[in-house]
């Protein structure tokens, strides 16, 4: 069992690892073009949080035996961090101070949850704490494809659902589900499951829309009516009227 739980941690290391990097060909574009556009930089801010909630959670004084969930946590907040460093640099003057405030607050959530966790929490009640925290945000995080699967629906196109994606999602948020069922941690499985599930709606809508061309007219980056705006650019090839996001993708377990 032990070898079990050691082995799915590691596949989930290696599946959340190609998610922490899929936004590398938009970075590659701000690079260039020396400018974030429209992209927005609010996703990756978060997943560092996320990243760091659960690379806090992994820590041995705090979850034993989840020494896995911060190693890939930790490079997930290494890489975000990464990201939003380059989002500042090239961001505008109101873009850039946004970010700041929403860094500000990110760090002040972190720091907040590690100090209570340190100085009021002992045993299995720092555990409960740091776990709430961690799966919080991982089912926020991974809840983000809903307004991708939408639009899929609505345009019959999976233009901005990539294969590769999806696939990842599904086998990262497996992976991390079976390890959290083994190691009966609810903190782990629980919002992992949330993630396989969702991934595996994604694979669906793609067998079933993958041949088709999309409704006439209807241009995938539109806002919906609703408020709701397009999903990210996902494969780094934004249409003409395509707001440019990133999908954070369930980056973290």
């Amino acid at each position: 069992m032990e070898v079990l739980h050691f082995l799915f941690g590691i596949f989930g290391n290696l599946t959340a690892l190609f998610l922490f990097l899929a936004p590398v060909v938009t970075f590659r574009r701000i690079i260039k073009k020396r400018s974030t556009e429209d992209f927005s930089g609010v996703p990756y801010t978060m997943t560092l949080l996320n990243c760091l909630l659960s690379a806090w959670y992994g820590l041995p004084f705090v979850s034993p035996n989840n020494i896995l969930v911060s190693t890939v946590n930790g490079a997930g907040a290494a890489v975000e961090a990464i990201y939003v460093v380059i989002f500042l640099v090239f961001a505008p003057k109101k873009g850039k101070a946004k970010m700041m405030g929403l860094l500000a607050l990110v760090l002040s959530i972190f720091s907040s949850v590690a100090l209570v966790s340190l100085l009021a929490l002992h045993g299995q009640r720092r555990k409960v704490f740091c776990g709430f925290a961690a799966a919080i945000f991982s089912i926020c995080m991974y809840a983000s494809p809903l307004s991708i699967m939408r639009l899929v629906i609505k345009t019959k196109s999976v233009e901005y659902m990539p294969f590769l994606l999806s696939l990842f999602v599904f086998l990262c948020g497996t992976s991390w589900f079976v390890y959290g069922l083994l190691g009966r941690d609810p903190f782990v499985a629980v919002p992992n499951g949330c993630g396989s599930l969702l991934g595996a709606m994604q694979l669906i809508l793609y067998a079933i829309y993958r041949n088709k061309k999309g409704v006439p007219g209807d241009c995938g980056g539109a806002g919906d009516g609703n408020g709701t705006t397009s999903p990210p650019e996902m494969n780094g090839k934004p249409t003409k009227n395509a707001p440019r996001s990133h999908h954070p993708m369930a980056e973290m377990v």
